[in-house]
């Protein structure tokens, strides 16, 4: 299970919305929504408490006096009925001689008093008579007073509407984004056949139209660069080969012996660097021709072992059970060939290295272990990389140049598969995975 899913639900929710651009917009949308609302209500309410204390206390005041003068003193319950008959008021008269309510199911929901607006001055609302009672006048029966609710509802209905209607426009605003992210993700996998597709002609359809152009520019460049590397490397075996045969006829006594020796060994690395260089370009393509076929690792892992000098000590573990999996033969005693020099190269003068073959239900698992110094932690992600050589020195006697793992690696993508490194304690470990096809 994801180590997020353990999360309370509010950091989960925060670390959303820390990394997703639509819901910051949805929240600055909310939160200028929210502030302009009480902004607005506070100030109505503040202009209306205004105008009611100027305008509408003082007339009110006066019409209250009228009406229950109206009602008379002692007050008659028949006009006070009259009244909440023809004005959608309610009386409530509270004295000595008469105690009534006209809406006496439906408790204190009067109007405002006025203490809300004065403090501590007198309702506005309510008149002693000069008999001692009291008269209190509120609002009467109201359509709208009887379904509050609905309002209510009617109110966090339209709110969530709005809410979805802005993401739902702020998704359809940034969807150019998610063509952009996707595409850059291809290419930088080095699939440049699928431009980005250009939406709308705002800023985020400019951004789209020049990371295309962009790209197109990185394709011809990387096209022209395989093209010169495979010119130069095809221009180079020709005049290679004729110094190599130069180099043979040259006689193998006296002092040209070692000499000869010597020459031969370094054409021989120059002319296993060119096909190096020319196989890593085939197998970087974006169309990688692999003749699968019917393979016995066990056989190719021993045959392999069988053309090293007698003087290799090679540990096998491969167990007799093995299925055939289908693999390019060729391609795979490539890989599985360069990561045993990788081992011997680096494991020299130790114990010998370890070649062990596994499967699985999906896969054929390959792994070669040295018992040398091993690498430190920090360059094993870079390990495979072409060129990259973990000594600063870069001898070709201590490291190669840097093809034979990347040669490893691209073999194993080409097939599906992987290849990864790990310290051994002591020594280093390559696991060489290749899907089951076959």
């Amino acid at each position: 299970m994801p180590e997020s899913s353990h999360q309370p639900w509010h950091r989960r929710a925060y670390s959303a919305l820390r990394q997703s651009l639509r819901l910051k917009l949805i929240a600055v949308f909310l939160v200028l929504a929210l502030g302009l609302s009480v902004m607005f209500l506070g100030g109505m309410q503040r202009a209306v408490g205004v105008g009611w204390r100027l305008a509408v206390a003082p007339l009110v005041s006066d019409y209250v006096n009228r009406l229950v003068a109206e009602i008379g003193t002692p007050p008659s319950v028949d006009r006070a009925r009259a009244l909440t008959l023809r004005l959608p008021i309610s009386v409530d008269i509270e004295g000595p001689l008469v105690r009534w309510r006209s809406h006496a199911d439906r408790g204190d929901r009067g109007w405002p008093h006025d203490e809300d607006w004065y403090g501590d001055s007198p309702q506005i609302l309510e008149r002693e008579t000069v008999d001692g009672h009291r008269v209190s006048l509120g609002l009467g029966d109201l359509p709208w007073d009887r379904q509050p609710r609905l309002v209510g509802w009617f109110t966090l209905f339209t709110l969530l509407a709005f809410i979805a209607l802005a993401y739902v426009y702020v998704r359809r605003l940034l969807r150019p984004l998610d063509d952009i992210r996707i595409g850059v993700q291809r290419f930088g996998k080095g699939e440049f056949d699928h431009a980005i597709t250009v939406r709308r002609q705002d800023e985020l359809g400019e951004l789209a139209g020049q990371i295309n152009t962009m790209a197109d520019d990185l394709h011809k460049m990387l096209d022209g660069k395989r093209a010169l590397l495979l010119a130069i490397s095809h221009e180079l075996r020709s005049p290679l080969t004729r110094a190599r045969v130069h180099a043979e006829l040259l006689p193998e006594t006296g002092d040209n012996g070692p000499r000869r020796t010597a020459l031969l060994r370094d054409l021989g690395e120059m002319r296993d660097m060119i096909n190096d260089l020319l196989e890593s370009e085939r197998l970087s393509g974006s169309h990688v021709a692999l003749h699968r076929e019917p393979t016995d690792l066990r056989a190719l892992v021993r045959s392999l072992v069988k053309d090293r000098e007698p003087t290799v000590d090679v540990t096998l573990d491969l167990p007799t059970d093995l299925p055939s999996v289908g693999v390019d033969a060729t391609r795979a005693r490539l890989a599985v060939r360069n990561l045993l020099d990788n081992a011997l190269r680096h494991g020299a003068g130790q114990l010998p290295p370890i070649v062990a073959v596994r499967h699985t239900a999906q896969a054929m698992v390959v792994t070669v272990r040295d018992h040398g110094p091993g690498v430190d932690p920090a360059h094993l992600a870079q390990l495979g990389q072409a060129f990259y050589r973990t000594d600063a020195a870069r001898q070709r006697v201590t490291g190669g140049v840097g093809l034979g793992l990347h040669l490893a690696r691209l073999v194993a993508l080409a097939h599906g598969g992987s290849l990864s490194f790990r310290n051994a304690n002591p020594g280093l470990e390559a696991t060489l995975v290749l899907p089951i096809s076959g």
